[in-house]
Order: C-alpha cells, then sequence, then structure tokens
C-alpha cells in the first residue's frame, strides 16, 4: 500500500500505471484500490470519491496516449 501526503493528481497516476494492481491511501480522501492500471470506486463512496477517481483515471489515460 502506498502512502501519498497529498493528493497530486498526476503523481498518483504515474505510481497506477507502471504497477497496474494495488492499494493506495490518499490523506484527506481515503483508500482506493486500483486493477488494471485504473482506479475504482470503494464501496461506500462520497462525492470527494468520485471526483478523485474520475481526475486521476483522466491523468492515467492521459499518460497512457502521451506513451502511445
Amino acid at each position: 500500500m502506498r502512502l501519498f501526503k497529498r493528493y497530486t493528481p498526476g503523481m498518483i497516476a504515474k505510481h497506477i500505471s507502471r504497477l497496474f494492481k494495488g492499494r493506495i491511501y490518499i490523506y484527506g480522501v481515503g483508500k482506493f484500490e486500483f486493477d488494471n492500471g485504473k482506479l475504482i470506486l470503494p464501496e461506500r463512496a462520497d462525492t470527494r470519491h468520485f471526483k478523485a477517481v474520475k481526475e486521476i483515471n483522466r491523468e492515467v489515460m492521459r499518460l497512457r496516449c502521451a506513451y502511445a
């Protein structure tokens, strides 16, 4: 499990795209799991979870397009 002290979508997206499967925790937002290079919503998701997942997955897609 990787801990992120700040919510920085770019750095989190790089971590997710490198490992493809695992868990992360973002201080102030909560814990997440990711699989196949995409962040997955927690079972009990708040609006902050929805916003974080959407923004981070967008960054992951941006990274994939940059490498293609």
